[in-house]
């Protein structure tokens, strides 16, 4: 069995997805399947993926699904891979030739069964650190940390135990396609760190249809999804009073825009909640003006 799975979903890339492809292609270390979630493609995108694996130059695994968004295929990707460690590769980014390398040398010299997995940096196409590097000395620590406590910013790549990952299921709210992928991670660093590691493992680019650049949006089309999220932040055991404000916040936010009369009854931490109200009733006039006037 391999070593690494390298889930890539994607919706509609069939233009960009080649960037994958070619570096996964031209990786050094070649201990890896290439797992292809194609959440609904209607632009060629399966033809595009045969002929890839027809080509037979890496291990490719191809599942088509009706449109879920960003998590679902998450979902659909953890539940078929097999292999102890994974990463996601957005479907617009692409990886330095040796950075399977570099993950696979790094967990089979480090790795245990007492961390999450490994962390490592994001860079822009001109090799640009995405944010700032992980501190310099720590070995490990929670993604919670990483960003909270040690001012860490930007994306980062995450490479999870497989075994792990399977576990806190995205839910699926009908018409609705997004909730924070970050609510796995979180749960996650309820329990376990991740080792740190200050290589580049992935360069990303934010094309115009990604859904970071469409966040507010994103918002008004899936408040279910959001009030999910924001609920769970505010159940963390680890976290400031500050951080959960601010989630309480949104969460009155995506409530109000849900249209959710319940939400006082069933957020877990009401007197945050009540306090959080004024802010949160601005936020989602805010959102609607935003949106609206786009």
């Amino acid at each position: 069995m391999k070593a690494l799975t390298i889930f890539t979903p994607t919706y509609n890339r069939a233009y960009c997805l080649h960037q994958c492809y070619d570096s996964f292609v031209s990786q050094t270390n070649q201990d890896f399947i290439w797992l292809i979630v194609d959440d609904g493609s209607t632009d060629g995108t399966k033809d595009l993926v045969h002929k890839w694996t027809n080509e037979g130059k890496i291990d490719i695994q191809y599942v088509w699904q009706e449109n879920q968004g960003m998590h679902g295929a998450h979902n659909t990707a953890y539940e078929r891979m097999q292999t102890e460690l994974n990463v996601c590769i957005d479907s617009d980014d692409y990886m330095p030739v040796d950075a399977v390398e570099k993950i696979l040398t790094f967990w089979e010299k480090h790795g245990n069964d007492q961390v999450s997995g490994l962390i490592g940096l994001d860079s822009d196409p001109n090799n640009n650190i995405i944010g700032t590097r992980l501190p310099e000395g720590l070995h490990a620590a929670t993604l919670f940390e990483l960003y909270a406590d040690h001012g860490v910013t930007g994306d980062k790549k995450l490479v999870y135990r497989t075994e792990l990952t399977k576990q806190y299921p995205y839910p699926i709210f009908p018409g609705e396609k997004y909730v924070g992928l970050a609510y796995k991670y979180y749960q996650l660093d309820i329990d376990y760190k991740v080792l740190l590691m200050n290589d580049v493992l992935c360069c990303v680019e934010y094309l115009p249809d990604g859904s970071s650049r469409n966040m507010l949006q994103q918002y008004v089309k899936n408040p279910k999804g959001f009030s999910f999220y924001r609920t769970a932040l505010m159940t963390l055991p680890f976290t400031k009073i500050s951080f959960t404000f601010r989630q309480a916040i949104h969460y009155v936010s995506s409530s109000l825009l849900e249209k959710n009369r319940a939400f006082l009854k069933e957020t877990p931490q009401k007197t945050l909640t009540i306090l959080a109200l004024p802010l949160g009733l601005m936020l989602s006039v805010y959102i609607k003006l935003k949106t609206k006037s786009a």
